[in-house]
């Protein structure tokens, strides 16, 4: 697969945890709806990341892994502009993270703070496995079996992604580098023609000895465009760019995210952890209920008393549902004390269920047909097969594991 056609895929997954809440929409599933309109998306469910903690309860996951993919078609990922699949479906990924494992350096794995992160959320449960150790070298896998260029990630997550392109990096100094690679590359950049060759090598320059990012961009494009080479040729010349072999694994790119947090109903994050959820496909009357017993700025104890937005839950909830001109209406009226707690609640209650009601529309035709949630999964991981079998027949014969 060439370098620009990796740049124009992008690879996300989650761990099946059951039922999405609308802080899994707003974090995640509205930025998966826009990419898959701009990109190759492919969007995973991460069973086997599930195990790595939670391996004693495997009653749970399959029934988690069919709600989280309706709520993922419920929330507008659209199985035709986007793949969708289940990890544990393309064994690949297992092959390429064992193959992976023998060539990452075990302080690698140690110093991502996710893993250390895991360890501290996690500490009731045993997790001194080697399934657990090994899940960031998993993930990269995950990312590098389908060459994927850019991974959706917020600020937490980006370490993992620059472990990723250490890795990729790694491999491909090791097992990108054919004899005579330097000769080989001096023999294609000549291919490229006196003026191109001349360009391509200031480019190369200035971004071995400089680091210019735009410089790298430049000389990618100006080799993408060259047709008249092999795509061997193409493949090394991306690999001399970066200064090491031929570009086996592409290194991918952190896709940074928005770092919203969604709030809760108690003013913390939401999470399941915390209880102080609404899901993407709670009922009307659940949603109604759940608002107007939200606890409220302490300070109003009658519906005059005047009180202040910044201590109050429900208006880190209008921050996300509000324009400027609702909000402003509720600070006034809750300094003021000219509107009560119940005149506040409620247009967020018509806002939260207008944004649900396409959700729930579109959920119910597959929670009435769950053979068309399969039959779009197994479409996904057919294809997804298809491009990890390419990339792991290429990673085998690099590593002299083709035996024929």
């Amino acid at each position: 697969m060439s370098l620009i056609h990796s740049q124009k895929r992008v690879l996300s997954g989650m761990r099946p945890t059951g039922r999405l809440h609308l802080g899994h929409y707003h974090g995640v599933l509205k930025n998966w709806i826009n990419l898959q309109h701009e990109y190759d998306c492919m969007f995973f469910v991460a069973d086997w990341h599930a195990l790595t903690t939670h391996y004693d309860e495997p009653e749970i996951i399959q029934e988690n892994v069919w709600q989280m993919v309706v709520d993922w078609l419920a929330s507008g990922v659209n199985p035709g502009s986007s793949s969708l699949f289940i990890q544990s479906r393309v064994p690949e990924h297992a092959e390429l993270h064992l193959l992976l494992s023998m060539i990452t350096p075990l302080s690698w794995v140690e110093r991502v703070p996710s893993y250390k992160d895991m360890l501290v959320k996690n500490n009731e449960r045993e997790l001194s496995t080697y399934g657990f150790l090994g899940y960031p070298v998993l993930q990269s896998a995950d990312i590098l079996i389908y060459q994927a260029g850019n991974v959706p990630v917020g600020a937490d997550q980006v370490p993992h992604i620059e472990m990723t392109r250490e890795i990729a990096r790694r491999f491909n100094h090791i097992y990108g580098r054919d004899p005579g690679f330097e000769d080989l590359a001096e023999v294609a950049i000549r291919k490229l023609g006196r003026k191109n060759s001349k360009l391509y090598r200031g480019l190369r320059r200035d971004y071995m000895e400089q680091g210019n990012q735009e410089s790298r961009e430049t000389a990618l494009a100006l080799v993408s465009d060259q047709k008249n080479i092999p795509l061997s040729d193409r493949d090394r010349l991306f690999g001399y760019l970066e200064g090491g072999g031929k570009a086996i694994l592409p290194e991918p790119q952190s896709l940074l995210t928005d770092a919203s947090v969604m709030p809760g109903l108690d003013g913390n994050k939401m999470s399941k952890s915390y209880g102080n959820t609404i899901s993407l496909r709670e009922e009307p009357d659940s949603v109604d209920k759940k608002i107007k017993t939200m606890t409220t700025d302490p300070a109003r104890v009658r519906r005059k008393d005047p009180g202040d937005p910044n201590k109050c839950p429900v208006f880190d909830l209008h921050k996300i549902y509000s324009d400027a001109e609702q909000k402003e209406w509720v600070i006034q009226g809750c300094r003021s004390g000219s509107i009560g707690c119940v005149d506040c609640k409620k247009p967020l209650i018509e806002s939260i269920l207008e944004e649900q009601q396409p959700m729930r529309e579109r959920a119910k035709q597959y929670e009435e047909n769950p053979d068309l949630v399969k039959s779009i999964v197994s479409e996904g991981c057919e294809k997804a097969r298809n491009i990890a079998k390419s990339t792991i027949e290429e990673v085998r014969s690099a590593m002299g594991l083709d035996y024929r």
